[in-house]
Parts: structure tokens; C-alpha cells; sequence
């Protein structure tokens, strides 16, 4: 992995701003979405007066249930769902060829719950015999804005330590445990990272985790081998968009700062300088459906999250809509801010103070 010395002489306030987003599920998709409007079109940002963006995304394997755990299982590869998903928010043409890849087959003996990208992905993979690469060929048929990587090629699992001493096998089990979650570890251990992905981590200015299920889509990136030493050594702004529900069962009563303190857990070393909270309100019409599912709205508990040494970057980032999500617009544009931000710290700071 490129030194920080090395980076940083790559680096000047004309590049493109280099932001890498970790997590995996809608969360993630939906802040690529907004930042792809930002990357370059006839060399500069789509976004009127706004710096230009390079995006790579680094997504978690670990899905064992729907159509990824069925061609996992069945024919021995990566979970292709949350890539895939990644894939079409990233899509340069969001009409039909990203349709085509969510097309999900409402029948058919073998093919129904199956989407069409998966089964695209599962196709290049054997033809390829190497998922990353049949992540960039099918990158390039939808032609993505970024870049996207699996955070391991390995063939890794979930394991889940609860509050009550148990222990639960499998990303599916462990979302839909009713007991806390103490910790995770991902089986194997010694899984590797994508060498890829440890070079974008070295050279960006902003790292995001989030927003995302907390145990099953973001920390799981943070168990694989070197992958938080490089996200700590990096001289990137590393922020975590705390989510804005609890996801029942998996983070049922976390608050915000309980979201943090997951993640640098995990990470075994503090490596969030932000949390990016929602300060709109959510209209109580819209938290009745998820009352029914025992979810409230994470608290945010600020003066916790400035001891912990986290600066707090509030601001309304509330979808429009029936259910409770962030807005890909207003989260991409917070991410630039946070870019610029990171740009400039690393201009400014001695690569051998960092």
C-alpha cells in the first residue's frame, strides 16, 4: 500500500476530489447515487459550481440470504446483490440497461426471486473465473461513474455474539436477531483485502461508512485483514452517516454515538472523525409503519459523541416518501463539503505529522 508521503505528493487542490464509500445495501447505494452527479461530464461537475469526484465503493460479501445466498450456495461464488445494487446507482443511464440489472423474476422453476444482474454477475464469474473482473466488465456494459470493489475475494461468513452469551451464524440470523449484538467477527479471520481497495483508501480525502445496516453491512468491511489499519493510516476525513431508524433486532436502542463506538470497536482503534446526523424532523405519519416493527428514530446524543472526540456535523438530510430514508441529493452534497474539507486538511498537514 502507496505511504502517506507518497500519497500526498500525488495530491493538489485541482485533482478530483477522492471520496471511497464503505458499507454495502440500499445506505450505501443511496449516497452513490447523489455523488454520481458530481463526477466529471466534458471535464467538469455536472453539479453547477461544484468540484469534480472520483468515487470508488468498497462493498461488503457477506449476504447469505435471497438470490446471493442461493447462487452462493449453488455455485460457489460472491454475493452479487449489494454489488449489483451499487452497480445501478452508479449507472451513467439509469433507464434501461440499470431496469434490466434490478429485473427480478416473479417466476419460473429456478429463476424466480432471481434479479438479472445477479444472474449477469454469477455469469461473468464463471466465464472470468474472477469476480472483481466480472464486477469491471459489468461495470463498464452499465457504465458506471466510479469504481467498485468487494472489500475481500475470500469466501467469508458472519458470526454474531449476542448480549445473552449466545452465538448466531450468518448474515440473515444475525439481522434478524431479537437479542443485542455484543460483536461480530467474520470466519475466516485471516480473510484478504482487494489490493484495490487499499490503495483508494490511501489516496482519498473523504472516507465514508454509512449510512447502512450498522453489523451486517458496515462493520464487516472493518473485519477484513488491514482494511481499518489502512482506513487509520489514511490521511482522508473518515465519516460515519449514523443511520436514522433502528433497524429492529440489530440495533434496537442505539443511539448515535452507539453507532460510532460500533464502529471504532470493531475497527479496534477510534478511525470516525464525523458523525453526520439528520436534524429534520420525521413527521409522525411516517413512524407509525415502523412502530408496528419496534423502531424509533436513533437519538442523538451529541454532548456523548463530542467526548468521544467526534465532531458532529448536523444537517435535514430527510428523504421525501412513505419510509424513513436519507436523501441521496443532500448526503452527497454533505460528502463533498466533508471531501473538500479532507482536501484541504492533507494539503495543509506534513505527511510525517499525519
Amino acid at each position: 500500500m502507496p505511504d502517506s508521503s507518497t500519497v500526498s505528493a500525488r495530491r493538489n487542490s485541482l485533482d478530483p476530489l477522492r471520496i471511497v464509500s464503505i458499507g454495502g445495501g440500499n445506505g450505501l447505494s443511496t449516497l452513490l447515487k447523489g455523488l454520481k452527479k458530481f463526477v466529471a461530464y466534458g471535464g467538469v461537475s455536472r453539479v453547477a459550481g461544484a468540484p469534480v469526484v472520483e468515487i470508488v465503493a468498497i462493498v461488503t460479501v457477506t449476504d447469505d440470504g435471497g438470490s446471493s445466498g442461493r447462487l452462493r450456495r449453488e455455485l460457489d461464488m460472491l454475493p452479487p446483490g449489494d454489488i449489483r445494487n451499487c452497480m445501478v446507482a452508479l449507472a451513467e443511464d439509469e433507464s434501461l440497461l440499470s431496469r434490466l440489472f434490478q429485473y427480478r423474476f416473479a417466476a419460473g422453476r429456478g429463476l424466480k426471486g432471481h434479479s438479472f444482474g445477479n444472474l449477469f454477475l454469477a455469469v461473468l464469474s464463471q466465464i472470468t473465473g474472477d469476480f472483481p473482473r466480472a464486477v469491471q466488465l459489468s461495470s463498464e456494459v452499465l457504465a458506471i461513474c466510479g469504481k467498485i470493489y468487494p472489500s475481500t475475494t475470500s469466501d467469508v461468513r458472519l458470526r454474531g455474539h449476542l448480549a445473552n452469551g449466545k452465538v448466531v451464524d450468518g448474515e440473515t440470523r444475525i439481522s434478524r436477531s431479537a437479542v443485542a449484538i455484543e460483536h461480530i467477527e467474520v470466519l475466516p479471520a485471516n480473510c484478504k483485502p482487494v489490493p484495490e481497495a487499499l490503495a483508494a483508501i490511501a489516496k482519498a480525502d473523504l472516507i465514508t461508512l454509512g449510512p447502512g445496516s450498522l453489523y451486517t453491512s458496515i462493520v464487516p468491511n472493518l473485519m477484513v485483514q488491514g482494511v481499518s489499519k489502512a482506513i487509520a493510516e489514511s490521511p482522508a476525513l473518515k465519516a460515519c452517516f449514523v443511520n436514522l431508524m433502528w433497524q429492529p433486532g440489530e440495533t434496537t436502542g442505539l443511539t448515535a454515538a452507539d453507532h460510532v463506538a460500533a464502529v471504532n470497536r470493531h475497527a479496534h482503534r477510534q478511525i470516525v472523525d464525523v458523525a453526520v446526523i439528520n436534524t429534520a424532523p420525521i413527521p409522525e405519519e411516517r413512524l407509525s409503519h415502523y412502530k408496528k416493527e419496534a423502531a424509533n428514530p436513533v437519538e442523538l446524543d451529541m454532548r456523548r459523541l463530542m467526548a468521544m472526540g467526534v465532531q458532529v456535523l448536523a444537517r435535514p438530510l430527510l428523504a421525501q416518501g412513505d419510509k424513513v430514508r436519507h436523501d441521496s441529493d443532500l448526503a452527497a452534497a454533505v460528502a463533498v463539503d466533508l471531501a473538500r474539507r479532507g482536501r484541504r486538511r492533507a494539503l495543509k498537514t506534513p505527511a510525517l505529522a499525519r
